[in-house]
């Protein structure tokens, strides 16, 4: 069922013995940070795992750190780009 108002499907799940829950048809990420409102209502939101290395790197630039938030908010933005399989001529 989609709700008009919010554009958001809804479907009943039920948990196995095991307490999970089946997700195909919902997830489209791997990997999902969970949050538990007071009221039960849990939140999926998608989640990437980083190195601390990696951490320690964005932390020291906040220039690009916003770059990154502003492809993160605006994804239709980005521009995706074909990648060569063949070196190109001036990395010779």
């Amino acid at each position: 069922m989609t709700n008009t108002s919010t554009n958001r499907r809804s479907e009943l799940i039920e948990l196995d013995g095991r307490r999970r829950a089946p997700l195909r048809g919902f997830a489209r990420h791997e990997r999902y940070l969970v949050s538990a409102d007071a009221d039960g209502t849990l939140v999926l939101t998608p989640a990437v795992v980083m190195s601390e290395l990696e951490a320690t790197l964005l932390s020291k630039n906040p220039e690009l750190l916003a770059r990154l938030r502003e492809s993160t908010a605006h994804p239709e933005r980005l521009v995706r780009h074909r990648i060569s399989e063949e070196p190109s001529e001036s990395a010779s």
